[in-house]
């Protein structure tokens, strides 16, 4: 047997230095934004690293909510990462300027290469990972393409053994977001297939041969006869979507197979319940006896106050002014994930915190209501 020389064994071990770059969890964390993209007329995409190495892994689908101040007012909005955890170094998100969007048209016009912003994430159960298969079609409309454009890069880049339908409706072939990449994708690998629709042809007069008008049952049947025994993903405006799944289901398609990224401001019928039950507290609220109330101590601030059952922890922390950052309200968003030191709680969320990130004790604020006296690390 030929011993490996000195300088051999050092040149090894010097190419297996273990890397020191630290790992992206879900939480609060400072990037900086190092490109600004123009992807269409509307759309822009923002690219973001940490000033310290970090490696961005996420599962592709899934949003980080980004913590802003726009007119000094502190708002949070959640945004899709578009990007692939195979480009680990930085994550980008991609947004469409909607008219009268405070959000979105302060983005477009103020951030800039070099600016510093705070994002708390990633989080989302809509993903290609928690949800293997084989087969799977792919359906987006509008900037909904952007979740899904993560999960096709992804599968581009690890050489991923799918058989990939990708369906995309746009507006006009000026809004087809990603157009050059997509068409170069899915010019390499024969098992990705990609269809566009449009819905017309832009005021610019561009020729468009290919599907035209809305996604209808022809039409998918035409390009991807056998969607009913695939796994299907879906982003896009409600409208689109609720389409989609009456589709679907009018041809008895087993929906737990159908998976749809869904979040955003707190629809007006969920504020609505809210004013309805606050209300309704408030009319309960003497029947209420003093030993019924239920103590939240927040301790990083030594604050504790009593609620009534069914308050949440989020609730509680505002009554003693503390600001707990909250997104959506909903527990989509996780941005208002803190540990949980002591005591129960019930927590209906909607996919904003992992199995792992309850398992370590943390919960979502704005929708975890104490069992009983509880201690918050806040």
């Amino acid at each position: 047997m030929v011993q490996p020389s000195q300088a051999e064994t050092t040149m090894t071990t010097s190419f297996l230095n273990p890397v020191t770059t630290q790992t992206w969890t879900n939480g609060r964390h400072l990037v900086r934004c190092v490109k600004v993209i123009q992807e269409t007329w509307d759309v822009r995409t923002f690219c973001f690293m940490a000033e310290q190495p970090v490696l961005f892994f996420f599962k592709p689908g899934q949003f980080v909510t980004l913590e802003l101040e726009i007119d000094a007012e502190p708002i949070m909005r959640s945004y899709t990462i578009s990007s692939s955890p195979s480009v680990p170094y930085s994550f980008s998100i991609t947004v469409k300027r909607v008219p009268g969007g405070k959000v979105s048209n302060w983005l477009h016009d103020n951030l800039k290469v070099g600016d510093e912003l705070a994002v708390h994430g990633p989080v989302g159960i809509f993903n290609a990972i928690d949800y293997p298969a084989d087969k799977i079609l792919m359906l987006s409309g509008g900037v909904g393409i952007t979740p899904l454009m993560s999960m096709a890069r992804w599968f581009f880049d690890t050489n991923a053994a799918v058989d990939l339908e990708f369906v995309h409706s746009a507006r006009t072939p000026r809004d087809i977001i990603f157009h050059r990449e997509l068409e170069h994708i899915f010019s390499r690998i024969p098992e990705f297939k990609l269809h566009i629709v449009c819905e017309r042809s832009d005021e610019l007069g561009e020729a468009w041969s290919g599907f035209r008008g809305y996604l209808s049952q022809s039409m998918l049947e035409l390009m991807a006869p056998d969607f009913m025994d695939r796994e299907i993903f879906c982003c896009g405006p409600t409208p689109y979507m609720n389409a989609v799944k009456r589709l679907l289901r009018d041809n008895g398609f087993d929906m737990s197979h159908y998976h749809e990224e869904s979040f955003g401001a707190t629809p007006v019928e969920v504020q609505e319940e809210v004013l309805e039950n606050v209300e309704q507290a408030e009319a309960e609220a003497e029947e209420f006896d003093v030993a019924d109330l239920i103590s939240v101590e927040f301790s990083a601030t030594g604050k504790s106050v009593r609620i009534h059952p069914g308050e949440t922890v989020h609730s509680a922390a505002a009554k003693l002014g503390l600001h707990i950052p909250k997104a959506c309200g909903m527990g989509i968003c996780g941005t208002c994930r803190v540990p949980l030191t002591s005591g129960q709680v019930e927590m209906e969320h909607n996919g904003g915190i992992t199995d792992e990130d309850v398992e370590e004790g943390y919960i979502l604020s704005c929708c975890s209501k104490p069992v009983g006296d509880v201690v918050v690390e806040y």
